[in-house]
């Protein structure tokens, strides 16, 4: 079957009915928080606490309920025993989860991830899903991800082939009906990549 392009040269995107385009850079960056793959690109402090801490720094909020805000999120990520380490001291994983525990603080409308928790043990990753549920319920959240066990609770999953769209769906409608996703997921079962 011929594919279909995933995107097109035109169209726009709408954040609560008013185009994206339309929003300054501080409104933006409050409503939609975005982790990158490379946790050392975003990282501008030399303590964990204070990295975590930054964004609502930054907006003004009291410093008795940044700390407050600051240690729930650090529990939650498994990150709280390391609350007052200097960065240079964890794995580039435990970094990761120090970008991700930075952007859970602040509430974000829209959380885009980008194969942000590939440096994880599939435990730690199902602690930051368990962390995404409990923190952020009602955060649209967009995972970019190469292991199936990251999305396959997400609400709608997209398979992506040589940039282009070959599967949409649930993750039971996918392992039904699309042979690549099911490839993925087996090799990953069966080759052990889901318990590393």
């Amino acid at each position: 079957p011929e594919l279909t392009p995933l995107c097109t040269q035109s169209g726009s995107i709408s954040f609560d009915g008013q185009p994206l385009s339309a929003l300054d850079n501080r409104t933006s960056a409050a409503k939609i928080g975005f982790v990158m793959q490379d946790p050392n690109q975003m990282i501008s402090k030399t303590m964990i606490f204070d990295e975590v801490a930054l964004g609502l720094r930054i907006r003004g909020v009291p410093e008795n309920e940044v700390t407050e805000r600051v240690h729930d999120v650090l529990r939650v990520c498994g990150l709280y025993q390391f609350r007052s380490w200097p960065i240079s001291a964890l794995s580039f994983g435990q970094k990761k989860r120090v970008t991700i525990a930075s952007i859970l603080v602040l509430n974000p409308k829209i959380l885009i991830l980008d194969d942000s928790t590939s440096a994880v043990d599939t435990k730690t990753d199902s602690l930051i899903r368990k962390a995404f549920a409990s923190e952020i319920p009602d955060t649209t959240k967009f995972i970019i991800a190469q292991r199936i066990s990251s999305v396959e609770d997400a609400d709608k999953i997209i398979v992506l082939e040589g940039g282009k769209l070959n599967g949409f769906g649930t993750h039971k409608e996918l392992l039904k009906n699309n042979s690549i996703y099911r490839e993925v997921y087996e090799s990953q079962v069966k080759g052990g990549s889901e318990d590393e």
